[in-house]
């Protein structure tokens, strides 16, 4: 290698090419974002051209969405199964996480947990960092979920769970609350309630539920910050987009300084 070519790499690489190694646009579009000052680097507005950066430090976004550097991380999206437990390896011998990340040569981990009886909605990934943002109980990244309960909730029970519920580790109120279907079958009435909460108590849902007066028959997490089970079947992973790993990298950058909040969760 020449000393020209020794002090190109000393010196960085050119952020129009970082970018579209990203998968950002074309090299060309790239270097038309910069010019226009819609690219920051570590939180400054860059627009010269010849601008380098450190892909292994520095932080890169496109008009304020986090841009993937790293190649080698890699983020999965679970839609975890009833009966399997949130964990890598289960010393009891239950049904855990491995079989759901044999597609890929890293090692994954899950960003916090859903409990045996509870689906839906589970992260996965090799990046430490992430995972210890998103799933700090200070957080408070906001989880949808809809819950099955038993009875006919009233409008009522719809803004008690807004306004507060009591429990026994104190008060919590749920962020949104709303009747999503109320029907009576073969085994009586029952009710479909969707609770958004940015709480990470241990199972949350079911103790705010019994508590007034509906416990949960079944329950199924939807979201999780800004990413959405969609049409995802049980049992089955995939990695997120480009534009879905941009946002869930945003919302971690925005909480490298969390506030207070609740315990690690368990739904």
């Amino acid at each position: 290698m020449s000393g020209a070519d020794e002090q190109t790499d000393a010196a960085g690489v050119r952020l129009q090419k970082v970018l579209a190694h990203a998968g950002v646009a074309s090299r060309r579009v790239c270097e038309e974002l910069i010019a226009s000052g819609r690219v920051r680097v570590n939180g400054v507005v860059v627009t010269e051209l010849g601008s380098r950066i450190d892909p292994e430090v520095d932080l890169v976004d496109v008009d304020g969405t986090a841009v993937q550097l790293d190649q080698s991380k890699r983020y999965v999206v679970l839609n975890k199964p009833v009966g399997v437990v949130s964990t890598m390896r289960d010393e009891k011998g239950r049904p855990d996480l491995r079989r759901y990340t044999a597609d890929w040569d890293e090692r994954l981990y899950n960003v916090g947990r859903l409990d045996q009886d509870t689906s839906g909605l589970l992260v996965l990934t090799n990046d430490g960092g992430l995972a210890h943002v998103l799933a700090h109980p200070s957080f408070g990244v906001t989880k949808v979920y809809i819950a099955k309960v038993v009875g006919t909730v009233s409008p009522q029970t719809i803004a008690r769970l807004t306004r507060g519920v009591q429990l026994e580790d104190g008060e919590i109120v749920a962020d949104k609350a709303r009747l999503l279907d109320a029907s009576r079958g073969g085994h009586g009435a029952s009710s479909l309630v969707e609770l958004t909460l940015h709480s990470g108590r241990n199972r949350i849902v079911r103790r705010m539920m019994a508590e007034v007066g509906h416990p949960v028959i079944e329950l199924v997490r939807r979201q999780f910050g800004p990413l959405h089970l969609g049409s995802l079947p049980v049992g089955r992973a995939r990695e997120l987009t480009t534009v879905e790993r941009g946002a869930l990298l945003t919302l971690a950058r925005q909480g490298a300084d969390p506030a207070p909040e609740d315990s690690p969760e368990l739904r």
